[in-house]
C-alpha cells in the first residue's frame, strides 16, 4: 500500500504539487511525502509558483489556523499528563490546600471573622468543603454577600451563589449592587458578581492564622529550602 501511495506522491510532485496538497489528496502525513519525494528536482517555474502560492491570502490564514491548532494540542497535552500526575486528595491534604488558598485569598484585618470572597465558583466550592470538613464549620454559623453591579440580574446572582455554595438564601445577606457606567453595553466577565463567604468565629480566626504561620515556618526553613532544591 505505501509503495502505491509513494509512487503517487512522485507523480504528484513532478506536476509541481506541494507536500501539504499532496498528503492531503493520498491522505498520508506530510512527514511521509516530504521523505518520498525529496529526490524529486522542481522546476524554476513550478518553485516560482509554490511560492506564490503560499503567500496568497488563503494560504496565509491555513497556516495561522493550522499554528493555532498545533498550539491548542500541545497546550492540552500538556494540561492532560500535568492531571495525570495527581492522584486522589486525602484530609491532610485537603486541609493544606484550605490553609493555603484562606492565606492568598481570605480576610486577614477584621479579627474573629473569617472571611473569603472570590468569582471563581470552584474556589469557592473547595473553601467550603474546608471549612465544612476540616474545620467543622457548623451549617448556620455561614453568611455569605454578594457583590454585583446594578445592571445585573441580582436573582439570578443569588440563586447561581447559593448553588455554588450549598447555602439557603436566608444567610444570604442584601446584595451589594454597585453603579457601573463603564460596564454598561459590554460583555459582562463576572455576570454573577462575586460571593464572600463569612463566619463569625474568633477561635477559627486564630487557629487559620497559627495554621497559616505554621506553614510559613516550616516552608521557609533553611533546610526544608535546601531539600527543595535537590528535590
Amino acid at each position: 500500500m505505501k509503495a502505491v501511495e509513494k509512487q503517487k506522491a512522485v507523480i504528484l510532485r513532478h506536476k509541481g504539487k506541494s507536500l501539504n496538497e499532496i498528503a492531503r489528496l493520498l491522505d498520508v502525513s506530510k512527514a511521509s511525502v516530504s521523505t518520498w519525494v525529496r529526490h524529486v528536482l522542481l522546476a524554476e517555474e513550478q518553485k516560482t509558483k509554490l511560492f506564490l502560492k503560499s503567500r496568497t491570502r488563503e494560504a496565509v490564514e491555513k497556516r495561522r489556523i493550522s499554528r493555532l491548532e498545533n498550539e491548542s494540542n500541545r497546550r492540552k497535552k500538556i494540561i492532560e499528563q500535568a492531571g495525570k500526575e495527581m492522584k486522589n486528595i486525602s484530609d491532610r491534604e485537603l486541609f493544606i490546600i484550605g490553609v493555603i488558598l484562606y492565606w492568598a485569598e481570605g480576610g486577614k484585618t477584621k479579627r474573629g471573622l473569617v472571611r473569603l470572597a472570590n468569582s471563581d465558583p470552584n474556589l469557592i466550592k473547595i473553601a467550603m468543603c474546608f471549612f465544612r470538613k476540616v474545620c467543622k464549620v457548623r451549617e448556620e454559623k455561614f453568611r455569605a454577600h454578594i457583590h454585583t453591579h446594578s445592571h445585573l440580574n441580582i436573582n439570578k446572582a443569588l440563586k447561581y451563589w447559593s448553588g455554588i455554595t450549598n447555602l439557603p438564601l436566608t444567610q444570604f445577606y442584601k446584595t451589594y449592587a454597585k453603579p457601573s457606567i463603564a460596564s454598561k453595553n459590554k460583555k459582562d466577565s463576572l455576570p454573577y458578581g462575586t460571593v464572600d463567604i463569612i463566619i463569625c468565629d474568633t477561635n477559627l480566626f486564630l487557629k487559620i492564622a497559627g495554621w497559616t504561620n505554621k506553614i510559613k515556618k516550616i516552608i521557609l526553613r533553611e533546610d526544608y529550602v535546601d531539600r527543595m532544591e535537590n528535590f
